[in-house]
């Protein structure tokens, strides 16, 4: 879609003009309509081309352009895409076999995704399309509170192929999914102050230390040895 003409590329005499508060201000000549919009300090804008004479409002066009971007832009994020998910089934599955494909058609369904049922004809068993409606019938069945039958089953050459629906919306399975993780990552969260402290205590071995700064014993000097007696004078002395 291209842009709306503006300004000087407006090439009409007059246009119905519109106020930037959506007020009608009638029909002017498109110099008038330019000259209003710069005194305003405002871009003149045609929006509706077709119409006679063409109607156009006094706008920040910046401003217009950036608000319609991120509005297509928001609803593109908020846009889910439906997947179309394949399974791919014997007439004659093996009951274990068969309880792992139901396993992932019931995930796809929870998720949001369609499921394709495909039952797959070999040989001889191309007579008895019977035995694969009958599967999918029971597939359709065992599911029933994920999903529903979107298309019934119907014979395609070899295969006989049959379309589930879920019951819910891909947004809903996925704001669910969501809010699952974040609730798991709360019961995951930190350890609280209190629990901190009561670890760092039990951690801490013998007696709490006093608080304050930590004295440091001092030596004792060994005592000093006591002074010989001077000798006693000899006789005579």
């Amino acid at each position: 879609m291209s842009e709306p003409r503006i300004n000087e590329r407006i090439r009409v005499p007059e246009v119905r003009l519109v106020g930037p508060n959506g007020e009608q201000v009638g029909i002017v000549r498109v110099e008038d309509a330019l000259r209003l919009a710069e005194e305003a300090n405002l871009d003149l804008v045609e929006v509706a081309p077709m119409a006679k004479p063409p109607v156009a409002k006094l706008m920040d066009f910046g401003k217009f352009k950036y608000e319609a971007a991120m509005k297509a832009r928001e609803a593109r994020k908020n846009q889910v895409n439906t997947v179309i998910k394949e399974i791919k089934l014997r007439p004659k599955i093996d009951p274990h076999d068969y309880g792992t494909k139901k396993g992932h058609v019931e995930r796809f369904l929870k998720a949001g995704d369609k499921v394709k049922v495909t039952i797959m004809f070999r040989g001889r068993e191309q007579s008895r399309p019977e035995l694969g409606r009958r599967l999918l019938e029971r597939l359709a069945t065992d599911i029933s509170e994920l999903g529903y039958v979107e298309s019934a089953p119907k014979q395609d050459g070899r295969n006989m192929i049959m379309v589930i629906g879920p019951t819910r919306k891909k947004s809903e399975a996925k704001a669910e999914q969501r809010r699952a993780r974040e609730e798991r990552a709360a019961g995951e969260g930190a350890v609280s102050p209190v629990q901190l402290e009561t670890a760092d205590a039990t951690e801490t071995t013998g007696p709490s230390a006093p608080a304050g700064p930590t004295a440091t014993a001092t030596p004792t000097p060994a005592p000093r040895p006591a002074p010989r007696p001077a000798p006693a004078p000899a006789a005579g002395e």
